[in-house]
């Protein structure tokens, strides 16, 4: 299948976007200066400005289809139920309370470990990054408060697990798209994916560990006060999460334990659990408004070129097959770099990285794990992705690069994938060259 050359202005507002967002923080040194809507909401009307041979009604038709997507609807909806599950947990006093559990058994500088130990395995089991960050934040918040380490660290540590759980879920959005693209089994890919991630993984442990605060010899024991039933909201969503519920079903059952609870030991009346949710889903209204205008702009983007454009180029630089894993991965980096959606990145690189498969026989299991670490690593480093701006939306005392310095994780597993296909292509060219001795 013949590859579309695309047209380069066709990136125009996503490009503009960057001059317009990172070039400002960069300039004034205060990335809050310039709002991430206003931003992406001047790169939309930009694009609707482009391609002067369709009409301006058409143009409008094709962004609200890009952000009316199925995958964008749920992701704001899961945004709406999460958040609504954050507040009432919090305002009910559920977060005060595991915070309080977790300094009861854990020193400060295991603390941060452990909670990026957690983000792990809820978001594996949730399948959902987004929903593990809003229901995790506020968490990390209190560990911040309570221990005297960093907000940027702790809310690393909830965003690093997030994107290893998001990264291996076989529920997970990309795990699906990157199997079904490539024609693989998901537990093949899986097992190599495990093999490669579990290294960064104990790495980034391990630098929680050294980096954290640990308590003073000096300091006085302190008893921290918590109730175990009001840590249930956070249990339950954890062994639901782990039954492979889905994660609406997840939210809802925990929105309605902590409401229960709330009211049962007085903390919250009908009233004000009421107002709860509300307060919960307004908080999630930034990030909504967002994820619709950049699956406005991207549906765009498509149509003037823009992503076939990038695919033309790096498929034009693949002309061995050791070169073309590497290719395959810089691909889907790109991509989400200017998309800043996983998803999205991994549903356009998909099928050209399958018609490169097939022509330098690679292995799919492989393919599909390399488009689905490389797609993760970078959602865990840009100041605009998904994630990172669900953090900000709860976290908004902190910038995105408060944030970046600590996320130890998503660094480490972009180097050690680029380490495995390095070494995976000096070990097939050493087999080749010994067979033609």
């Amino acid at each position: 299948m013949a590859t579309k050359k695309g047209n380069i202005y066709g990136l125009f507002p996503m490009v503009l976007f960057i001059i317009i967002y990172l070039g400002n923080g960069i300039i004034t040194k205060d990335f809050k200066s310039m709002p991430v809507e206003v931003a992406f909401l001047l790169s939309g009307i930009v694009a609707l400005c482009l391609n002067k041979q369709i009409k301006f009604q058409k143009k409008i038709d094709i962004f609200c289809k890009g952000g009316g997507n199925p995958n964008i609807i749920l992701m704001c909806l899961i945004f709406i139920l999460a958040g609504a599950f954050s507040q009432v947990s919090k305002d009910m006093n559920a977060v005060s309370s595991v915070v309080n559990f977790g300094l009861s058994i854990f020193p400060s500088r295991v603390l941060i470990a452990a909670l990026f130990i957690i983000s792990c395995f809820v978001s594996l089991s949730i399948g959902t990054s987004v929903g593990t960050i809003v229901a995790l934040t506020p968490i990390a918040i209190g560990v911040s408060e309570q221990s005297g380490n960093p907000l940027g660290m702790c809310c690393a540590a909830v965003l690093g697990g997030a994107m290893f759980g998001d990264n291996l879920s076989i529920i997970s959005d990309t795990t699906i798209v990157a199997t079904k693209t490539q024609g693989c089994e998901m537990k093949d890919k899986f097992k190599v994916n495990f093999k490669m991630l579990i290294i960064p993984a104990l790495m980034t442990v391990f630098m929680f560990y050294l980096m954290s605060k640990g308590n003073r010899s000096e300091e006085v024991v302190k008893i921290y006060e918590y109730n175990i039933i009001k840590m249930i909201p956070y249990i339950l969503v954890l062994i639901s999460a782990l039954s492979g519920m889905n994660v609406f079903i997840v939210l809802i059952l925990g929105i309605i334990i902590s409401g229960g609870i709330g009211l049962y030991f007085n903390e919250l009346t009908l009233e004000m659990l009421i107002q709860s949710i509300s307060k919960g889903i307004q908080g999630t209204g930034k990030i909504v408004i967002i994820v619709i205008i950049v699956g406005g702009i991207i549906e765009l983007v498509k149509l003037n070129g823009g992503i076939d454009y990038l695919i033309y180029i790096i498929k034009s630089k693949v002309n061995k097959k050791r070169d073309a894993e590497l290719w395959i991965g810089i691909l889907v980096l790109v991509i989400d770099i200017c998309v800043g959606n996983n998803t999205i990145a991994v549903v356009s690189a998909g099928p050209i990285a399958k018609e490169i498969s097939n022509e330098y026989k690679l292995e799919p299991k492989i393919i599909a794990s390399i488009l689905d670490t490389f797609s993760a690593g970078v959602q865990g480093i840009l100041p605009y992705s998904n994630p990172m701006l669900a953090i900000l939306g709860i976290a908004t005392s902190l910038s995105a690069f408060d944030i970046i310095i600590f996320n130890y994780y998503s660094v480490f597993m972009i180097i050690t994938t680029f380490i495995a296909i390095f070494i995976r292509n000096f070990t097939v060219n050493k087999s080749e060259f010994l067979e033609n001795v």
